[in-house]
């Protein structure tokens, strides 16, 4: 995340929230998920590997684009990727 954004919880809702000095941005589950597994060390195939155990259909192209719009809109920071291990 970028500095002054931080991943939240709004108990009245009962959702996922991204705070950032603009406002609130409300996400769903997954979005939340997502959020909470971006750590700066794992990448974009293994977060969709990890949410494909709890949602039906979560898609590489769906975790990039998602990242992309909030990266977009300048509350993530867009880290490249480490290289995924094979394992042999």
């Amino acid at each position: 995340m970028r500095g002054g954004v931080r991943l939240g919880h709004d108990p009245v809702r009962d959702v996922g929230i991204l705070l950032h000095p603009e406002g609130v941005l409300l996400l769903n589950d997954t979005g939340a998920a997502v959020l909470a597994l971006c750590d700066g060390a794992t990448g974009e195939h293994a977060v969709t590997r990890a949410l494909a155990g709890r949602y039906a259909s979560v898609s590489s192209e769906e975790v990039r684009s998602f990242l992309a719009e909030l990266a977009r809109r300048r509350l993530v920071e867009a880290c490249p990727a480490p290289p995924e291990r094979i394992d042999g």
